[in-house]
């Protein structure tokens, strides 16, 4: 499938219902997550940075993030969409990059690596300049996820934090994104909100302990990642295996792994 089909089908899974994205860090991850019933492969940039020996927060060298990313497209049928965190050093060519290496559709974060955010305008100005390079590079049909991340590093006070969101959702939206992802939020009544205040389709984020999915669609979310959980999860597996094995000669933690042919099947 040409990469211009494969956005449009990506844009046509957020038109109704909701659209469950379990985040891939790698080819493996990626192609597990494709045979569970995923209808798209959202990666992870810090599940991705991890992996590849970085931290997370803009720390990953941008050669490196996409070649990550042409390594999931790669080993998947269905679309793909990266985390490019802020744009690591240069938004256009970042975004520019990972189209080439086989994606449809990019994260955009509105905080810096300071933990601030930049102001409306200027993401806005930034969102803007992404859709023009998606268009430069071939494929105007590139979903922009813009996630909002007020709520996620707690900025200003806690009663003006939702105008704040719809503020930046409505700039946001004029400057060309496709999706809002208000990351750190998972309270319904809010989500609803935002989800009737906005035109665009609502990214939220899901977690131990929050709403089920069913309850996020009722709230017009239509859209549900995970972020780096199942990463972080399958990198606890690796710790408590080792820990076992060193302490008691035993491996009951590496019951119930992926088949050896199952696996490798999948490349």
């Amino acid at each position: 499938m040409k990469l211009n089909q494969r956005a449009t089908t990506f844009r046509s899974l957020h038109d109704d219902g909701l659209l469950i994205l379990p985040n891939a860090w790698d080819a493996a991850s990626a192609a597990l997550v494709e045979r569970a019933g995923a209808k798209a492969i959202a990666t992870t940039s810090a599940g991705v940075a991890w992996s590849l020996g970085h931290p997370d927060g803009q720390k990953l060298p941008r050669h490196e993030a996409v070649e990550a990313v042409r390594r999931i497209a790669a080993a998947v049928d269905v679309p793909v969409t990266a985390d490019v965190e802020g744009g690591y050093d240069d938004l256009e060519a970042t975004v520019s990059e990972v189209i080439g290496a086989g994606a449809v559709g990019v994260n955009i974060e509105d905080s810096q690596s300071d933990g601030t955010l930049f102001g409306i305008s200027e993401q806005g100005e930034r969102l803007a300049a992404a859709r023009a390079a998606a268009a430069s590079a071939g494929l105007p049909e590139l979903l922009v996820n813009a996630r909002i991340d007020v709520y996620l590093l707690g900025i200003g006070a806690p009663e003006g934090r939702l105008d704040e969101v719809l503020a930046r959702a409505a700039a946001y939206a004029e400057a060309g994104a496709d999706c809002l992802y208000v990351i750190g939020l998972s309270d319904l009544d809010a989500l609803r909100h935002i989800a009737e205040a906005s035109p665009l389709p609502l990214n939220a984020l899901a977690f131990p302990g929050a709403p089920a999915a069913a309850e996020f669609e009722a709230a017009g979310v239509r859209r549900l990642s995970v972020g780096p959980l199942v990463a972080q999860a399958a990198y606890a597996v690796a710790e408590r295996a080792a820990a076992e094995l060193l302490s008691k000669g035993t491996c009951s933690e590496l019951e119930g792994g992926v088949d050896y042919s199952t696996l490798n099947a999948l490349f």
